[in-house]
């Protein structure tokens, strides 16, 4: 007699605030704290947990509005849990913390999900990759000219080949930070972010100076609900035009693609879904014929980045590698420029450290 399926018996939710290691900012927003938001699934002994980057709110959320949707349901059905999420909350909005808590959830899900088959999740959604590339990604504008060079050269001196810094607070000083910021990069891939800081014609005439300093990669140079201007920007600059992290919906990707405002497309598995959503970003960027990156969270994207064909890297972000290295136990520090998941541990491959933890519990 075939065995019964396993039915989600509980989901919990919790937040946790970490504050950073010094002030940060990027061209558009400042902060000193980020809040992980963290949801664990159980069902026929197994648990599975997930979490997305996100406010305090998102926890709040699942706990009264999607806790009901997964509870009781299949634990092998999770396309039909994301689906009765998003309905769920179609009168709230989808997009922003709706989503994060979806996100947040559907990691869960799936995480439960491979653990109860006994596997890695890269084995369940299929391997076409051992590894996934990384870039380090912090340069914050708060840093000092010394605080940005260490940073960028220390990921360097580790065999990362590509560092990103952020742009765009103090417009007139950006050429002089690059300069210093390619001093310290030697000949690893450079990489700007302005996070939507300039408007297009500053965007056009710094994107050229940059371009002069070797810059590969030009990311959110206007706002990315600007998608006339990052089209302009596409054609006009020698760089690749990157955007997408705020991207909630395949719809969204869509949009974006359709309009020809990227060379290449970012999606956050903590924002647009979960492993669900990422896998339909990956699937149109196979569709377009375009390359993808993982924005964020780095330890969450590894494991669906392996599975995703058309991904080029996953972003080394400063801030979520400090909390995933002190709180994921499974940790991965990367190798050549790459991060490698344990596939011999089921699941995404993580435990949780609830005991250090506990002291940034919200």
């Amino acid at each position: 007699m075939a065995r019964a399926r396993a039915k989600v018996a509980a989901l919990e939710v919790a937040a946790y605030t970490i504050p950073t290691d010094k002030p940060e900012s990027d061209g558009t927003l400042a902060w000193d704290k980020t809040t992980l938001v963290r949801v664990e699934v159980t069902a026929d002994g197994a648990r599975g947990w997930g979490w997305s980057y996100a406010d305090v709110a998102t926890a709040r959320l699942v706990a009264d509005k999607l806790r009901g949707e997964v509870v009781g349901r299949d634990a092998m059905d999770v396309g039909g849990a994301f689906v009765a999420m998003a309905e769920s909350v179609r009168n709230l909005g989808r997009e922003g913390v709706a989503s994060m808590a979806m996100s947040a959830v559907d990691v869960a899900l799936w995480d439960l999900k491979a653990r109860l088959l006994g596997v890695s999740l890269v084995d369940l959604f299929g391997a076409v990759r051992e590894a996934a590339p990384v870039y380090g990604s912090g340069g914050f504008c708060s840093y000092s000219d010394a605080e940005l060079q260490q940073q960028l050269g220390g990921w360097v001196e580790e065999g990362i080949g590509r560092v990103k810094m952020k742009v765009g607070r103090q417009p007139e000083r950006d050429r002089a930070r690059v300069k210093a910021a390619r001093a310290a990069a030697g000949r690893a891939e450079l990489f700007v972010d302005a996070n939507g800081a300039y408007t297009r014609k500053q965007a056009a005439e710094l994107g050229r100076a940059f371009a002069g300093e070797g810059v590969r990669w030009f990311e959110e140079p206007v706002s990315s609900d600007d998608l006339a201007g990052l089209h302009a920007l596409v054609a006009e600059l020698p760089m690749d035009v990157a955007a997408g992290e705020y991207g909630y919906t395949p719809w969204y990707f869509r949009r974006m693609l359709d309009a020809g405002a990227v060379d290449v497309l970012q999606a956050d598995a903590t924002r647009c879904g979960g492993y669900t959503g990422f896998l339909e970003a990956a699937a149109l960027c196979d569709a377009y014929g375009l390359p993808l990156s993982a924005h964020c969270a780095p330890s969450l994207h590894a494991p669906v980045a392996c599975a995703a064909s058309r991904l080029v890297h996953v972003e080394w972000f400063h801030d979520h590698v400090r909390i995933e290295r002190m709180l994921l136990d499974g940790f991965l520090e990367p190798k050549s420029g790459a991060i490698t998941p344990d596939r011999a541990r089921p699941g995404h491959g993580y435990e949780w450290k609830a005991k250090d933890a506990d002291r940034f519990r919200v």
